[in-house]
């Protein structure tokens, strides 16, 4: 990546000077604009010369003058016939101006064949731009004419500027060319972390990968990461199965040996048999559905939701679907299901009915499913969340359950790329709110 870089930098600055270098050999010098004493003069009156459109003159007002005078063996010459053609005193002109540049027989025959072209004499006196005339106002004031420019640059500078734009141009599908081939291995790090974060089974990145030696190792690296994930949420599931396994035995030899015990103690003791080898299949269901996730095909969103609630709805329960888009989405139908399912099923046991919503948002699909319950504290928000935890206060079971309702609501969520939030709503109630991507 190192030697990538520094070789795009490294060709971008030759071929810029290439291209720069190619300009300024086979372009033609800079012509000087030239301006006869009359011309000046008109200006300087409020008239128009008849001179080329690219060559302004601009008239300002200064409480100072132009600038230090002109020098030169014609300097004298300029000032003596810029103040006899202004009608004014030679110690109220000043022309400034550096003429050095411009010394050479070329660049002179170069102005008078511009002047033979004007129809100018010859011998007629003239400016070379940059220069400044001013002259002393009776105010006070100096009334200076100038060459005006585009953008503030003179000829030679705006082809300086041209020069680096096409510069620019000319190093802007090279330099596209190599960031692309610089960015796609984010890319598709990117893309292949955002289906691992959905699919923990999703295909690891193609070792084939072209780029740079580190692209490679860290593909490698992400590979490897990817295999230990999947390796740590399988001993995971394979513990708690083997845990699940093992305690089942010796809850079988109680509920034989309690075949002894006094009538009321019996029930007692195989109702809590009962409960603890449900609690250990939930347990079981809910490391497995995690680790293995199903098939992930496009479903309609909107069809799925009110399927369950008129499900609910045939058993009596008060479940509605108050308004719904039309949303396609891949997910797993099965995981899906069940996690809307444990979300109606809270909102009509905690709070009598239940309303849902289907909306688009942002290259999201937001359902939202509301109750009229007392809701939940702010602190225990995020607690809900976690397995076992059950916030009714009386953990009975057939109103708080086993505690792991929403815990399979954010980890379905979670597993397709989104997720859950619980927030009380300001007219009473529990709002739940799935926010699944596109």
């Amino acid at each position: 990546m190192f030697a990538r870089i520094l070789s795009l930098i490294s060709i971008s600055l030759i071929a810029a000077q290439a291209v720069n270098l190619l300009l300024l050999f086979n372009l033609p010098p800079p012509t000087p604009d030239v301006y006869r004493i009359g011309e000046v003069v008109q200006v300087y009156r409020g008239m128009q010369p008849a001179f080329a459109e690219r060559r302004i003159l601009e008239v300002r007002t200064a409480p100072t003058p132009p600038g230090p005078p002109m020098e030169g063996r014609n300097s004298s010459a300029l000032q003596e016939a810029m103040a006899r053609s202004l009608g004014v005193d030679q110690t109220r002109v000043r022309i400034t101006g550096d003429r050095s540049p411009f010394a050479d027989r070329r660049v002179l025959r170069i102005v008078r064949d511009q002047l033979a072209r004007r129809g100018a004499p010859s011998a007629e006196l003239f400016l070379i731009a940059p220069f400044s005339v001013g002259v002393l106002q009776p105010d006070g004031q100096w009334k200076i004419v100038k060459p005006a420019h585009l953008l503030g640059l003179n000829i030679w500078q705006q082809r300086l500027a041209l020069w680096f734009l096409l510069s620019a141009l000319a190093m802007a599908p090279m330099a596209w060319i190599v960031a692309r081939r610089l960015v796609r291995p984010f890319e598709i790090f990117s893309a292949a972390a955002e289906r691992l974060g959905r699919d923990p089974q999703s295909e690891p990145i193609s070792l084939s990968l072209t780029g740079a030696s580190e692209i490679k190792v860290a593909a490698n690296a992400f590979n490897e990461m990817q295999q230990r994930l999947k390796r740590y949420v399988e001993d995971r599931t394979s513990m708690v199965g083997a845990i699940a396994h093992d305690l089942r035995t010796p809850l079988t030899r109680l509920k034989f040996r309690i075949e002894a015990a006094p009538e009321d103690l019996r029930l007692k003791m195989a109702n809590d048999i009962n409960q603890m080898e449900q609690m250990i299949s939930a347990a079981l269901s809910f490391v497995r559905d995690a680790s293995h996730a199903g098939d992930r095909t496009p479903l309609d969103l909107s069809t799925l939701v009110e399927s369950l609630c008129d499900e609910m709805a045939e058993t009596g329960a008060t479940v509605t679907l108050a308004e719904q888009s039309r949303i396609t989405l891949t997910g797993d139908t099965v995981a899906l299901r069940r996690l809307f399912t444990n979300l109606l099923d809270n909102a009509v046991k905690f709070g009598g009915r239940a309303t849902a919503r289907i909306r688009r948002d942002q290259g999201f699909a937001v359902i939202e499913i509301e109750d009229q319950g007392p809701g939940i504290p702010e602190e225990e928000r995020e607690k809900v969340f976690e397995p076992f935890y059950r916030g009714e206060p009386s953990r009975n079971r057939d109103t708080g359950g086993i505690g792991l309702g929403l815990a399979v609501v954010r980890s379905v969520a979670m597993a397709h790329g989104g997720n859950v939030e619980l927030e009380n709503r300001q007219s009473g109630g529990l709002k739940a709110i799935v926010r699944l991507p596109l």
